[in-house]
């Protein structure tokens, strides 16, 4: 049982919700296909508009704005969107004085969710809880 004055009870920090924040990005671009459809590649450059826009931390927000500018979205596959989050993470590391991730390790960290029958891919436009 957790006790109401632990700090997990409280609001997530500024770093907690980078680093979730940085899992999910992860996880979406290890999940990306091979072969994105246009709505695919359309739907991750306006997440990342979005996110840029509607992040809980404004800061962090306007500099991912800053960053994307700088760094547009390049999601024509699997491997070219993993390496391009790797890359705008490095950016933002750098900026927090953080170290950089080797980039050619983000499969063997971020790897496929461990799913079966691909359960876990993504699917076009099809929207899998209709």
């Amino acid at each position: 049982m957790t006790d109401i004055t632990d700090k997990a009870a409280g609001p997530v920090t500024k770093e907690e919700l980078g680093r979730a924040t940085w899992t999910l990005l992860h996880t979406l671009a290890a999940q990306y296909p091979e072969k994105p459809t246009r709505q695919q590649k359309k739907d991750v450059k306006e997440l990342m508009a979005i996110l840029s826009r509607m992040y809980p931390c404004k800061e962090c927000a306007d500099h991912f704005k800053e960053v994307l500018r700088v760094n547009p979205v390049q999601a024509g596959n699997q491997h070219e969107f993993s390496q391009w989050l790797c890359h705008v993470h490095n950016v933002v590391n750098r900026s927090l004085g953080k170290l950089v991730f080797p980039c050619e390790r983000v499969d063997a960290r971020w790897g496929k969710l461990d799913c079966e029958q691909r359960a876990c891919d993504l699917q076009g436009d099809e929207n899998p809880w209709e």
